[in-house]
């Protein structure tokens, strides 16, 4: 705390947010006020990106009470009075490094700053889960949330689960984001800190060949097929299309044979749902072991 304040949070810029009260209004991204909810912090709003629609996406939105969390929209819908028709008292963005606030016009963002407190949390690739999940922790438990009982033991013992089911070698994985019946964007593993976890647990995630993209590779469904996975995370994102409406022929074979785990690039980071993510990995690796 500095003198003069009730509240402050030192965010992943290094910039010192202040409020003269504890916030209890929360505005935040879709990621993060579904992280901030399983640590019983509940918004009273969210915001999406470009990618995101008239509705909240799902897939990003976890066990959030979306009939008592208003959601301002997405993209070109987003201004300063759009976001602050809620009064927030506190702002909660994530950025892909640089300090950017994802989702938000630089501009909108800019005036949103000079209305209310802005805490950025950074999920980009330099981060590893943990220290992002850390990050999130500390923000929740500054504004009056706690972990869930026993969250933490879930998660390990979701570990240990994957990490046994991965010990044989098991199926090769493939994390893709189906883009259109034409192409789709094959994920390079080392780029995401949760995808870095499987591999850290023995999982066989397999990288798409060297070139354009940094975060994923694009990919016709012939060279999809290629890749020969045969574990698929299929990006179930509103935005992704789903990955049992492709019908270009070469994947045909590689699709009716592959397992299908439901991956969301943009995913909750807190303990339980991290913990989800992995039973549902190590469910699908158990089962192509007993095929």
């Amino acid at each position: 705390m500095t003198e003069g304040s009730t509240w402050s949070f030192e965010d992943d810029r290094g910039r010192l947010v202040e409020a003269d009260r504890l916030p209890s209004r929360v505005l935040a991204y879709v990621q993060a006020g579904a992280t901030l909810w399983d640590y019983g912090i509940r918004p009273e709003g969210i915001f999406g990106s470009g990618h995101d629609g008239a509705e909240p996406d799902r897939a990003k939105t976890g066990t959030l009470p979306l009939d008592a969390v208003d959601y301002r929209g997405a993209g070109d819908d987003l201004d300063v009075d759009a976001l602050l028709r809620g009064e927030p008292d506190l702002v909660v963005a994530v950025s892909y490094g640089h300090g950017q606030l994802y989702g938000l016009d630089p501009d909108t963002a800019k005036h949103l700053e000079e209305r209310v407190p802005v805490v950025v949390i950074d999920v980009g690739q330099a981060r590893t889960l943990d220290r992002v999940t850390d990050r999130f922790a500390e923000l929740a438990e500054s504004l009056g949330g706690a972990p869930a009982p026993g969250a933490a033991d879930e998660l390990h013992a979701a570990r240990e689960r994957l990490r046994a089911a991965a010990g044989g070698g098991g199926p090769r994985v493939v994390a893709l984001s189906p883009a259109s019946q034409e192409q789709a964007y094959a994920a390079r593993p080392h780029m995401w800190p949760e995808l870095r976890v499987l591999a850290e647990l023995g999982v066989a995630l397999v990288s798409p060949p060297e070139g354009a993209g940094v975060n994923w590779a694009t990919v016709d469904w012939a060279d999809a097929a290629a890749l020969e996975p045969g574990i698929v995370l299929a990006d179930v994102r509103s935005n992704a299309v789903p990955l049992d409406e492709v019908a270009a022929p070469a994947w045909e074979r590689v699709g009716r044979r592959a397992g299908t785990v439901p991956w969301n690039p943009e995913p909750l980071c807190s303990p339980q749902a991290h913990a989800r993510f992995l039973r549902l990995v190590a469910e699908a690796l158990e089962g192509a072991a007993n095929v």
